[in-house]
């Protein structure tokens, strides 16, 4: 058992799951009038190995203990939109397509995730209660400082951990404890086993610096004569952390303290959504993209297109595209920005910033798979080189791919940042993105990005 799985968990995962997927497929064809033939019942069991294989690896059970009901339901969904494309195109290449039936195939297909979905929540409420101490597992912390406090206040906070914290053990005096703690410990470190042995403690987390090794070593001899689970609480949240989580590498424990959002299937949610939407708006938009590149090739000499280098994924150099909108095309070590009344745009291309039409040609970035739809916005590598000198955390907004419109733009950021403090506010929204990154938060910008451009604010 891991620190975060439990009975209700481990039975939803081996033997609920599955019972809801082969029922829900049973009465749909028994709904349909359909005989229950060895074909379905062959589709079942390939449906439990790979639907287990997919949401092995999705976890939507993660999202689920730490409270986070949209995310797990949107990853129930995306794993068994995935299992779907998986059972099609096997039946597509064996032909076993043809031994179903259809009208039974979509509704399954279609109340399977809801089904799912539902009856994990009437388990919740009607098995468990958070409330009573013997369906959670006792816990006691070692060390009153910051970590173990933090850990204290996530227990206290989500009841579907499922833990009930009896208290802390310490050797410091009260008087070194983090200010406003004020916690009376149960014991010291040496009266830990026989308190675990009395009360049949189930985790014990040790939240102890490297100097504390030998009382460390010695608590744990002492804790191998009872059967509770030991913990070590890194001591990593006093950083900035960024996407943090344990990993697993060439079988030894890692753990990634600044990671991009992008990995898994939330890398296969932003790309596709990007494929999509980036399509269709280019569609969409195409015929006033022609009509933009002839007004700005009639009215100024110069190219149409405006291609200037940027910071890409990971710091990469990448190529963006705009409608030129300046007499001036910069991409040297010295990058000065559009101003309030610059001379060097153009009366066509002052429309274009105004509306943000100069930055259509970047969805063809989108598209190459160098920007996102939404994400920090890409500077010149002028600016980049200079920042990254003066802002600290800076290069951080690279984890993640440039966007067209982001976080900090619909925040009152858009436009020509004339001072530090104005780049360094911008710096935190797109860090600040990157650490809460969702889908719902990408709809969300586009829907405020519209209104902003409509307002014309920030833009010349």
């Amino acid at each position: 058992m891991t620190v975060t799985d439990i009975p209700l968990v481990s039975f939803s995962k081996r033997l609920l799951d599955p019972s809801i997927i082969w029922g829900v497929l049973y009465l749909v064809s028994w709904a349909c009038d359909v005989h229950f033939s060895a074909y379905y019942l062959l589709l079942a069991i390939i449906v439990f190995f790979i639907s287990g294989m997919i949401y092995e690896q999705i976890d939507p059970y993660r999202s689920w203990r730490g409270g986070k009901m949209f995310a797990y339901i949107r990853d129930i969904i995306v794993g068994w939109l995935l299992t779907v494309g998986i059972l099609y195109l096997i039946g597509h290449v064996t032909g076993f397509e043809h031994k179903y039936d259809e009208d039974v195939m979509l509704i399954w297909f279609g109340a399977t995730p809801f089904a799912l979905i539902m009856s994990h929540m009437a388990v919740r409420r009607m098995v468990i209660d958070p409330g009573k101490e013997g369906e959670s597992r006792s816990v006691i912390i070692i060390g009153v400082n910051d970590v173990g406090l933090k850990l204290s206040k996530r227990i206290a906070d989500n009841p579907y951990m499922f833990m009930h914290l009896h208290g802390f053990f310490d050797d410091r005096d009260v008087s070194r404890q983090p200010p406003g703690a004020n916690i009376t410990p149960l014991g010291k470190m040496s009266d830990v086993a026989d308190y675990v042995h009395k009360h049949n403690i189930k985790m014990v987390f040790i939240s102890q610096p490297i100097s504390a090794q030998p009382r460390i070593r010695k608590l744990l001899d002492e804790l191998q004569d009872t059967t509770a689970s030991v913990y070590f609480l890194p001591d990593i949240y006093v950083f900035d952390l960024m996407q943090a989580r344990i990993d697993n590498l060439g079988g030894m424990p890692v753990v990634a303290v600044c990671e991009t959002p992008f990995t898994g299937v939330n890398s296969v949610i932003k790309r596709a959504s990007d494929l999509v939407l980036g399509s269709l708006i280019l569609l969409m938009l195409l015929p006033i993209m022609l009509v933009v590149a002839a007004a700005v090739k009639i009215t100024s000499p110069g190219p149409a297109i405006f291609k200037q280098r940027r910071y890409g994924l990971y710091g990469e150099e990448i190529i963006v595209y705009k409608f030129r909108s300046m007499t001036v095309a910069d991409d040297g070590a010295v990058v000065r920005q559009a101003q309030k009344n610059d001379q060097r745009v153009t009366r066509v291309g002052a429309f274009l910033r105004k509306t943000s039409l100069d930055e259509l040609p970047q969805f063809i970035n989108v598209l190459q798979g160098r920007m996102s739809i939404v994400g920090p916005r890409p500077h010149a590598v002028a600016h980049n080189e200079m920042y990254r000198k003066l802002i600290k955390g800076y290069m951080l907004r690279h984890k993640v791919k440039p966007g067209i419109t982001g976080w900090a733009q619909v925040n009152g950021l858009r436009g020509e940042t004339e001072t530090l403090d104005k780049m360094q506010a911008r710096i935190e929204y797109d860090l600040d993105y990157v650490r809460n990154w969702s889908l719902t938060l990408d709809l969300w910008i586009i829907i405020r990005t519209v209104l902003v451009v409509a307002k014309r604010e920030n833009a010349y």
